[in-house]
């Protein structure tokens, strides 16, 4: 039981910072491409790094709003009324779902971190630490880190979800 209230307030304090790092890159994204467009259009001097930078600020917002749409239970579902299903057959369905997006976190993430042979030089933080940003000169895995990140928080908050299903009664949705 406290292992389970721990894991929920760890999902939803990590959920609370996934937010904010992802209000934060759609800032850094809008003021890097905001200025690009001023510089070019008014002062006809564009910088080179604004656009990369917009780049990457993109694929942070999207992958820590995707593990905040995972946890707020704002993700794509065919059957949303089906989480409220108690019992034995929400305790499967709760089962499926969590199975369901397993298959698709787990081998992200074994390959994000290893590659062949379990080497985590092949994996793909790896192939990228030597890489660096065109524009930015900085190594290529600041970026890419983003999306094991990303599954890793949807792996707690799967956790998490799972736990509240199993030792919470269900919460009361307005009809």
């Amino acid at each position: 039981m406290r292992a389970a209230a721990f894991l929920i307030r760890l999902s939803a304090g990590l959920n609370r910072i996934a937010l904010w790092g992802a209000v934060l890159a759609v800032a850094v994204m809008a003021f890097s491409a905001g200025y690009q467009v001023v510089a070019r259009y008014v002062f006809d001097a564009p910088p080179v790094w604004t656009e990369e930078l917009a780049r990457r600020a993109m694929v942070w917002a999207g992958m820590l709003g995707a593990s905040v749409a995972f946890h707020e239970r704002s993700d794509p579902n065919l059957f949303p009324h089906m989480v409220s299903v108690r019992g034995s057959r929400g305790a499967a369905l709760a089962l499926l779902r969590a199975a369901g997006a397993a298959v698709f976190v787990l081998p992200v993430l074994y390959y994000s971190l290893l590659g062949p042979s379990f080497s985590l030089a092949r994996g793909f933080i790896g192939r990228t630490l030597e890489r660096k940003a065109e524009m930015m000169g900085i190594s290529m895995a600041w970026f890419t880190a983003a999306i094991p990140v990303a599954f890793t928080l949807i792996l707690i908050h799967l956790l998490a979800q799972l736990a509240r299903h199993f030792t919470q009664p269900p919460e009361s949705t307005p009809a």
